[in-house]
């Protein structure tokens, strides 16, 4: 909302705009007329926060959501939370100050935090002048061009705020003066002085920038007009960074163009820049001598989450891209002690790969994110924020020495010694690491400890996480009885013949079972998950690569040495490997045709970032959001028991329930009492939809949302006005996870569980027993909510796929196409 000044008395601002200081310190509130809300605050306290919501106390929801859109494109951090006052319509509202203050802002360090948006929102992305310059230095490459702008769009569509920070003004404007120049000569001139050379080169590039500028802004606004986006053209000099009141200008503007969904695109003015003067700027801000000192510079000061600088080489090399032994980084350390040889300046530009590494370094040490890549790739910047592995990005993570592809043959290798043993063979190496599960308990609850030491002083780790971390004596023993019975049936897993077809008179074609081949499974806090995966992958043959969460870092590594240590009872024991970095699996999950499938257990956020971020196929589901729907026939005891068993029973778990759908008939019955008492006596907070708060009489904590996954003792409660209602409930707003229905009709039950569209649907069951181990599974995999593949608790068959296999004598296909011989296509029994 964008108001006027003259609304309201001196010394107070009305409008979007959080950054700008105020005349003069003010506490009194104000009214405005037209309802929207007044921010006032000091110009000293205030002085300048980046970006910010403010927490209001006291009024209605509508009110707090008017406040957030007035006075911020995007959330603010803690530390520039303050007393404020708003009027709305003549009501007061008042905030509350935030006490803590959190330490400096964390730079992105891993490619998996790029995926989200909620965490890489703003982005400066930074164009060479080698991107947009043909290779004739001549004028812009308008193709390059139209690509980076198609992938900007993309980027504002996810609902990132995107800055181009751009060099090309002087590429265009030497075009432009170059056939001006040519033009000025007389025919004989240009004749006697064009033997070599072009005529453009020899002019000053100031006048070049002069000439280029309107005509490389038109060109942005053309392009980016063809998917409904304004842009706007901010200029900028060296000493624009010299004066705090400029730099608070220049923030006022562009949050301001945040707010409206406009680009600002910003270069320096190389028509008045003088040369950089180092060591003449104020206190966190660098000497402006190119577009890679302007673009981190901009970036600190807007707080961005990303500064992406694209060259025209792979990324940061370790020696001079070309030379011999040269290696592109994936991650390059600042503070590392990476030694780097760099080579000669841009053909184009100013800079150079050392100045690029020398801004960007010093924006990361303020808390941006970096990543430099090539922008001449198709597809660079958007599969960068894809968490691609491609350029480099900065991090306090050293460059692995680590060949992850090689690591991938030798497992792939192991894996295939793991095929050929017998089923009684790898039947033996789990049953020998169930038995180390039990004599080695004290080990592992003394690694576990530690890490749970860790997660309690981890204010980051939620509870869910916290309670996924923790094992027990008891723990141990039912997992060493789920891989006994992983054991059991691995005997009669591989080559077991699915189907037999008599082709032709001495033509047998068999389908068989075969591993899938290289799995990798990245799961969270739960240490209990490697030995149970690593059993079925054994079970079945396949060589696995785990990644556990850093928070099980202990157990996992002792867990993982039980594995091993099982495995090399015959000889198999790199088939099981455990990465350590997240950057290990960024590469790993760009290595399709040597990994045949990823499997990711954990948050929601784990794994949409797998699924974006891999091009290898994904099994999994993303979300856990389960029903238990009581029907009108619904026994009121069964009602009661499977409801508190599908919330409280593990609440961290994905098959817990997280909405629970009551026929509206019940709603002033003895069950309706009993079911909320139940939950409420175990501790459960208790939302409700929209339905059911119209029948309360005094309302009730509304749910945000009908689609959520708690993972804690919270639930939704709604009313349906029956299984019709029910059914479409759950299909719009669950997840295809698991769903419940307690009824005593058949028929109504019959039809629920034909009509709702999930892995797994339950009839007076807990909706908990959606579990590898209690299906007789032994241990699950996963839970996969897609339709192809596997579906619902995937345990050691669904990492099997098939073969087939033709045995003839000799035949050809000319003998059956010439009718020599026919085909007959009997089956035959097994």
């Amino acid at each position: 909302t964008t108001t006027t000044q003259s609304a309201c008395a001196p010394g107070y601002r009305i409008g979007t705009d959080p950054s700008r200081p105020l005349a003069r310190s003010c506490s009194e509130p104000l009214a405005n007329s037209s309802g929207r809300f007044i921010f006032c605050r000091s110009a000293l306290e205030l002085r300048p926060p980046e970006a910010g919501m403010f927490a209001v106390r006291g009024c209605a929801t509508a009110a707090v959501a008017g406040a957030a859109r007035l006075l911020a494109a995007r959330p603010l951090a803690a530390s520039a939370f303050v007393p404020a006052t708003f009027a709305l319509q003549g009501r007061t509202l008042t905030t509350s100050p935030v006490q803590q203050q959190p330490g400096p802002k964390q730079a992105i360090q891993h490619r998996s935090e790029l995926v989200p948006v909620n965490r890489c929102q703003r982005v400066i992305l930074k164009v060479g002048s080698a991107i947009l310059t043909r290779a004739d230095e001549r004028g812009l490459a308008v193709g390059r061009l139209a690509a980076l702008v198609e992938q900007a769009a993309e980027l504002m569509a996810e609902g990132r705020q995107v800055v181009l920070v751009t060099s090309g003004a002087v590429a265009f404007g030497k075009q432009l003066l170059g056939q001006q120049a040519s033009m000025a000569k007389s025919i004989r001139q240009t004749i006697a002085g064009s033997g070599s050379g072009s005529p453009n080169f020899g002019i000053d590039p100031r006048a070049c920038s002069a000439a280029g500028q309107g005509g490389l802004i038109a060109l942005y606004q053309s392009l980016f007009a063809q998917y409904g986006i304004t842009v706007s053209q901010v200029l900028v000099t060296a000493g624009d960074f010299k004066s705090r009141t400029t730099i608070d200008h220049l923030k006022g503007t562009l949050n301001e163009l945040f707010s409206m969904n406009v680009i600002p695109i910003i270069n320096e003015n190389d028509a008045v820049a003088p040369p950089g003067t180092m060591n003449a700027d104020l206190e966190g801000v660098i000497s402006v001598t190119d577009n890679d000192s302007l673009a981190a510079n901009l970036a600190v000061q807007l707080d961005a989450d990303l500064l992406l600088i694209l060259s025209d080489v792979d990324g940061i090399y370790n020696a001079p891209p070309g030379s011999p032994g040269a290696k592109r980084l994936d991650r390059f350390c600042p503070d590392g002690d990476e030694t780097i040889q760099f080579g000669g300046q841009s053909k184009v530009g100013r800079g150079g790969m050392q100045a690029k590494l020398g801004a960007a370094t010093w924006a990361w040490k303020k808390g941006v994110g970096v990543v430099i890549t090539n922008g001449m790739q198709v597809g660079s910047v958007v599969d960068v924020l894809r968490g691609r592995n491609i350029g480099t990005i900065l991090s306090n993570e050293p460059a692995s020495d680590i060949d992850v592809e090689k690591t991938v043959d030798q497992v792939r290798d192991h894996g295939r010694q793991l095929q050929l043993l017998t089923g009684a063979q790898r039947g033996e190496i789990i049953n020998t690491l169930a038995d180390l599960l039990v004599s080695r308990t004290d080990e592992i609850l003394a690694a576990n400890a530690k890490d749970i030491k860790l997660a309690a002083t981890n204010p980051d780790l939620s509870d869910a996480l916290r309670a996924r971390l923790d094992m027990t004596p008891a723990k141990l023993e039912a997992l060493a009885t789920g891989l006994r019975q992983i054991a059991d049936g691995a005997d009669s897993l591989l080559g077991r013949v699915l189907s037999k077809t008599k082709l032709a008179d001495g033509l047998i074609l068999t389908k068989e079972t075969v591993p899938i081949g290289v799995l990798l499974v990245i799961f969270e806090s739960r240490p209990d998950v490697l030995p149970q995966v690593a059993s079925l992958a054994i079970a079945s043959g396949n060589a696995l690569l785990l990644k556990g969460g850093k928070e099980a870092a202990h157990s996992n590594k002792l867990l993982h040495s039980l594995v091993q240590e099982a495995l090399a009872t015959h000889g198999c024991e790199s088939a099981v490997a455990l990465v350590s970095s997240r950057s290990e699996v960024s590469e790993l999950l760009q290595l399709e045709g040597k990994i045949d499938l990823v499997i990711p257990r954990g948050s929601n956020d784990l794994v949409r970032s797998i699924q974006e971020q891999s091009s290898v196929p994904v099994l999994g589901h993303a979300d856990g959001i389960c029903h238990v729907y009581v029907d009108k026939a619904a026994d009121a005891a069964k009602a009661v028991d499977v409801v508190v068993d599908s919330k409280c029973d593990y609440p961290a778990a994905c098959n817990a329930v997280e909405t629970l759908l009551i026929h509206e008939d019940l709603m002033d019955t003895q069950l309706f009492t009993e079911l909320s008492h139940a939950l409420r006596a175990r501790g459960v907070k208790i939302f409700v939809g929209p339905r059911l708060n119209q029948r309360l009489p005094l309302g009730a904590e509304a749910a945000e949302s009908l689609s959520v996954e708690y993972g804690a003792l919270e639930c939704t409660v709604e009313l349906v006005s029956g299984l019709d209602d029910a059914v479409r409930h759950i299909n719009r707003y669950g997840s295809s996870h698991t769903d419940a229905i307690i009824t005593e009709d058949d028929e109504t039950a019959q039809a629920f569980m034909a009509r709702v569209d999930s892995a797994c649907v339950f009839h007076n069951v807990s909706t908990r027993f959606a579990d590898g181990f209690r299906f007789g599974l032994g241990a699950e995999v996963g839970i996969s909510t897609s339709r192809i593949h596997a579906r619902g608790p995937v345990g050691v068959e669904g990492l099997l796929t098939t073969k087939w296999k033709l045995r003839g004598h000799g035949e050809t296909a000319e003998q059956f196409s010439s009718g020599k011989k026919k085909f007959v296509h009997e089956a035959v029994p097994l």
